[in-house]
């Protein structure tokens, strides 16, 4: 299991920019101290406890914000106490079902009422931790479900059964199960014998510390009617130990991403899949312990038809002494655990000589570096003109820092007119991996049609849009890029670019994001250094689209899903581009890892004035027409609860 809220929480991160990031970070908490001051005189301020112990939750995580997107957000938008009521009503306890809303639960009929067997291991429960969770299940409003408890306590810890068997023989529709083990086999085999006494259609796994949502068990079988789902998750949060209204982390998950997943556990809890993916295997492998839950999620995953995430905070964490959700040093064979069954699941899936490392967000949210096949050319297509400064210092980098030898550069002249630009494309004519191609674009620019003509000409197996305005960082850039590239499932990767002074313009595209509700950057001007919302900014992962500032693709598959579209001239292209592999049944990919400064004008922001304005609100209209299904459904990679507005995971309120 990940630690979330330690993840957050390690920050003292060595860089040689920390006086500039202290300093970024200083004037973002003094606007933040006194939005939190304008709260705190309002007359309303008392009115609630729960809203108060909110706001000092807030106060509390003021170093958290520095890493905590949606966090930040919140305390940003919390500028009156109407809009924190509202935003506890709809993450905090205060969202669970009215009278109303449970009764109309609890009266449902779907076609397909599953039952759905709960697997609780328990070894030592403190007794206050065991009740709550067993009324947790019995609050549930869907009652169709059966909860297994196998007890693994020692003998000082006698109560834990004495407190199951009452709850056993208070329950007049026989749905709680339970057996005392004969020695206690560890959470995977203490969880297995739980599976022995199920009878469900469905498999839930809970942790016996931790809280479900009343509603949690009817969203599923909600979805599982709707969409047919074998398997589901949620979101979730922690809490300290004895208030639920206590949340230390609320995380907001994307749906199914199997590179997200092999680098971070991020599904985790609430778990519940149709019994019969396990034909043939079993739940929990006991040589995963610690991580037998990832090991479990990676390998049902792989078999599920239909993954569903509900995008609900329907499980409650708790974090206390000695559990992993409280750090990942109360259990350090998870480490090693988590990286066994990641690599356990590479194999499966044809992988080797991969290497698997922890990365500066978490020790058990990793890095995969996969072996290049072959040496492929790669061909780099830079659309130029003018500019020279930028070109030369764009193709320099490439020159002095590249460690992988088999690529060329094509650059491609359109409409030049300073006398400096051919000066250095003559210079070039010494380096027998540069080309220069020329293309008229008839006195109208069309990045599209420029970088088409420009992979006409390439000769590479790979290509690689790269601006004329970029400078790289990464030395094993391209290694980073091709890595994902080669895989059959993927389609174009991105790489991770920042502006002049080391803030984020590129770490992945997610749709609807911005004011034209088309596409944006997420964690858009933050520093360098940040770990990004949960550590997104630490893995490579699954996106919706990538930058064409650098995006790397089998040539192939460019010419199959048509090249650029001429349609988008200057805008989208590059993300109608990356929607069109999308269709044909591809991932597209963002690492992290490949590093390059963008010196694309910070100020510039969107296209909105005059002629540039009326360009990219064409442009923009056309795209929301072509993709009008896929907008409306939302981008699968980013949560439904985070807003639009904003490109730092900051909470819709």
């Amino acid at each position: 299991m990940e630690d979330y809220k330690a993840a957050y929480e390690k920050e003292h991160i060595k860089t040689a920019d920390l006086a500039e990031r202290v300093a970024v970070l200083e004037a973002k908490n003094e606007e933040l101290a006194f939005r939190l001051n304008r709260i705190k005189n309002n007359p309303l301020w008392k009115a609630s406890a729960p809203l108060r112990r909110c706001m000092h939750f807030v106060l509390r995580q003021k170093t958290r914000l520095k890493n905590c997107g949606n966090l930040r957000g919140v305390a940003a938008k919390l500028k009156y106490k109407k809009i924190e009521r509202e935003a506890m009503k709809r993450y905090g306890t205060l969202s669970f079902p009215d009278e109303e809303r449970a009764r109309t639960e609890r009266e449902a009929v779907f076609e397909r009422m599953v039952k759905i067997s709960i697997l609780v291991p328990l070894f030592n429960t403190p007794e206050s931790f065991l009740r709550e969770m067993l009324d947790s299940v019995l609050a549930q409003t869907y009652e169709n479900w059966e909860l297994c408890l196998a007890d693994g306590s020692d003998e000082a810890h006698g109560y834990v059964g004495e407190i199951c068997r009452k709850y056993v023989s208070e329950d007049d529709r026989r749905r709680i199960v339970y057996r005392k083990l004969a020695k206690n086999a560890g959470i995977a085999g203490n969880t297995n014998e739980c599976l022995k006494m199920a009878g469900g259609e469905y498999i839930g796994l809970f942790d016996h510390d931790d809280i479900l949502h009343p509603s949690a068990l009817y969203e599923y079988v909600r979805v599982i009617n709707e969409q047919g789902a074998d398997y589901v998750y949620c979101d979730e949060t922690t809490f300290r130990s004895g208030d639920i209204n206590h949340m230390l982390t609320m995380h907001f998950k994307p749906d199914y991403a199997v590179d997200n997943l092999r680098a971070n556990n991020y599904i985790c809890h609430f778990s519940v899949f149709a019994r019969e993916l396990l034909d043939g295997t079993e739940l929990f492998r006991s040589r995963f312990d610690g991580s037998q839950d990832h090991d479990m999620i990676l390998r049902l995953t792989d078999r599920a038809k239909k993954v569903v995430h509900v995008p609900r905070l329907l499980y409650y964490w708790r974090s206390h002494e000695g559990s992993v959700a409280s750090g990942v040093e109360a259990k350090p064979y998870v480490v090693e655990a988590a990286r066994g069954a990641v690599a356990d699941h590479l194999k499966r899936h044809g992988f080797t000589h991969f290497q698997i490392t922890s990365t500066r967000a978490f020790e058990t949210i990793f890095k995969i570096r996969y072996p290049i096949a072959g040496d492929p050319m790669i061909s780099v297509v830079i659309a130029n003109k003018d500019h020279r400064k930028d070109l030369e210092r764009c193709i320099t980098s490439i020159m002095e820092k590249s460690t992988y030898e088999n690529y060329e550069i094509v650059v491609v002249e359109n409409g030049s007119g300073e006398p400096e630009i051919f000066e250095y494309y003559e210079s070039l004519k010494e380096r027998e991996n540069i080309r220069v191609v020329s293309f008229d674009c008839g006195g109208s620019f069309n990045y599209s049609a420029v970088n088409n003509f420009g992979v006409e000409n390439a000769r590479g197996d790979y290509i690689l849009l790269l601006n004329n305005d970029t400078q790289v960082i990464t030395v094993n850039w391209m290694e980073e890029l091709l890595m994902y590239a080669q895989r059959e499932d993927v389609g174009a990767v991105g790489a991770k670019l920042y502006y002049e002074n080391k803030t984020i313009q590129h770490a992945g595209v997610v749709l609807g994001l911005g004011a034209h509700r088309t596409a944006g950057h997420s964690h858009y001007g933050q520093h360098r250094e940040n770990l990004g919302y949960m550590g997104r900014l630490c893995y490579a992962q699954n996106v919706s689209a990538v930058t064409g500032a650098c995006l790397l693709v089998k040539k192939k598959l460019f010419e199959e899903a048509g090249g650029l579209d001429t349609g988008f001239a200057i805008s989208l292209n590059d993300v109608d581009f990356c929607l069109k592999l999308r269709q044909m049944g591809l991932l597209n990919v963002f690492t992290p890892f490949a590093e390059l400064y963008h010196f694309e004008s910070i100020s510039r922001g969107l296209d909105d004035q005059g002629e540039k304005a009326a360009r990219y609100n064409s442009e923009s209209e056309r795209f929301r027409e072509k993709w009008k299904e896929i907008l409306e459904k939302g981008d699968p990679y980013y949560n439904p609860n985070f807003s639009l507005d904003r490109s730092d995971f900051a909470l819709k309120i």
